[in-house]
């Protein structure tokens, strides 16, 4: 999807929600070392070289994210002030703007990269400027110190004031351009790892397929149908409450929600993920800094009527800001967590029968798995995490793909992305169930999460200061391990039989009481 960025502001679109304005879309760059002379195959899905070690690719910068002051105005101009600021490496994007261009080009982004490069070099010009000015006003200063004839001092005292003004102007002004500068910069997506497909969805590459579709003997029937037969959801009663794509779960429907958020739990902290429920109302800026923008009309996020507070689309977005501007002890990591929490998205501009039921809809509850890591260590946890979720959907008796994510698939965080596509027979189709994307340190050098390595060496300052090894930010991964209105999709279609009963999958019965199948009521 295209990443929408405007200088002047975004607007989160919600839809019983009043909108709130909020500051132009915040992606930002990830910095990475590259070779003088820069291979752009790398960036291609037919070249053959592999990128050099990951270690060898992260460039690290010391500054963290810092919030920045609200709008600020003056008589004639009105600035447009980034919430936070991110710590942009732009003379690396300038020495290596074509493989800028072509990343923002396969990644489908509205990034303006000439703007970000007329803006830098406008910056650096004005920086010497007010650095001359500042260095002619010591010079006055100094003068001024000395004996002097009344007229002279005089005219020093002039020039003084002259160059004072001029120089109020000139910082003003660069003040407004770093904003700017900011502001467009933080349009620009992460970097692509050099194996993921360059194209729309349908570039996606097949990394694995498991499993094979059910054959019915008898005439199948879709969620809704079953359903509505079996009494477990109300979507009619739910739209007069709420509106469309809401929904009630009722009788079986609830304790198969619960089943399946206790069971996932339960499996993925045997896998050592810390538990956690998290809040649902985050500040608009923590969701900027975890890569979700505002997306013109099409944005995905509810935000709250005078506030600076958004509702969360995934459990990713909370759990990321939980160590937000701290340094994390090395042996601390890696940090997993897993986290279960209510999810609410306006699904603008979805409609059509792929989207009808539970398929796509407003709210709904959710099983996320959060990663903080060392940066060479990603690229395993990302296959770690696409374990896990394999063996979950194995283990229902689920038929499912695996899907290496093309470009413009992408959203701006990931580096790379696998998806999870069931089959359901009633929707005679396949649908995405879950993914996990690589972040890299995207959303750590947003959010200032660091950590300092114990292995390197410390410095000791001739004053006989001890000096700390330099931190590095950390790397973050992300991936769904039950989205539950889909999964309630897959198991009704999946497993439902001549009867009109549905089977109930056997990890989840001892989480439904020993309950083995849904059936019809008795009238």
């Amino acid at each position: 999807m295209a990443l929408q960025c405007r200088l002047s502001g975004a607007t989160f679109q919600s839809l019983k929600l009043a909108t709130i304005p909020i500051s132009s879309s915040s992606s930002r760059f990830i910095f990475r070392t590259l070779p003088k002379t820069l291979n752009l195959a790398l960036f291609s899905r037919h070249s053959a070289p592999k990128a050099p070690p990951f270690s060898v690719l992260i460039r690290n910068l010391s500054a963290p994210a810092v919030a920045a002051a609200p709008a600020a105005e003056t008589s004639d101009i009105k600035v447009v002030k980034p919430q936070w600021n991110a710590a942009i490496d732009f003379k690396w994007i300038r020495d290596n703007k074509e493989a800028v261009a072509v990343n923002i080009k396969n990644r489908n982004s509205n990034a303006n990269l000439e703007l970000v490069l007329q803006l830098y070099d406008k910056m650096l010009n004005l920086q010497k400027e007010v650095e001359r000015l500042r260095g002619e006003r010591n010079n006055v200063a100094n003068k001024m110190k000395g004996k002097l004839e009344p007229s002279e001092r005089q005219k020093l005292i002039e020039e003084g004031k002259n160059l004072k003004e001029a120089l109020t102007t000139l910082e003003e002004d660069l003040v407004k351009l770093r904003d700017e500068l900011q502001i467009e910069a933080q349009c620009i997506p992460n970097l692509t790892h050099p194996d993921v497909p360059i194209g729309w969805e349908d570039s996606s590459k097949l990394r694995n397929m498991v499993g094979s579709p059910r054959k019915f003997d008898f005439p199948i029937k879709d969620h809704l149908q079953i359903g509505k037969e079996l009494d477990l959801f109300d979507f009619d009663a739910a739209a007069e409450v709420s509106g469309s794509k809401f929904y009630y779960l009722k009788n079986e429907a609830v304790m198969l929600e619960m089943a399946l958020v206790n069971w996932t739990l339960t499996e993925v902290m045997k896998r050592g993920f810390t538990p956690l429920t998290t809040p649902e109302i985050v500040r608009s800026s923590v969701v900027e800094k975890c890569g979700f923008q505002p997306r013109g009309e099409n944005t995905q996020v509810y935000s709250i009527e005078d506030s600076d507070q958004c509702l969360i689309g995934t459990a990713e977005i909370p759990v990321g800001g939980i160590h937000m501007d701290s340094i994390v002890a090395e042996s601390a990591l890696p940090l997993k967590y897993v986290a279960f929490s209510h999810c609410f998205r306006t699904e603008a501009g979805a409609a059509g029968t792929a989207t009808r039921g539970l398929y796509r809809v407003h709210q709904f509850s959710k099983v996320e798995m959060f990663i903080l890591c060392r940066q060479e260590e990603s690229d395993m946890y990302h296959e770690e995490l696409i374990k896990i979720e394999e063996d979950l959907f194995s283990s229902l008796g689920l038929h499912f793909k695996i899907l290496d994510m093309a470009t413009g698939d992408l959203g701006a965080p990931a580096y790379r992305k696998f998806d999870v596509e069931a089959w359901m027979p009633g929707l005679e189709r396949y649908g995405e169930i879950s993914s996990a994307s690589n972040c890299t340190d995207y959303q750590s050098r947003r959010l200032g999460i660091r950590y300092r390595p114990s292995e390197s060496p410390s410095t000791t300052s001739k004053k006989g200061k001890t000096n700390l090894a330099a931190t590095k930010f950390v790397h973050t991964l992300n991936a769904t391990a039950c989205a539950i209105p889909r999964m309630l999709v897959c198991l009704l279609e999946n497993f439902q039989q001549e009867d009109g009963s549905v089977i109930i999958p056997h990890p989840l019965r001892p989480f439904m009481g020993g309950v083995e199948a849904i059936y019809p009521k008795s009238r």
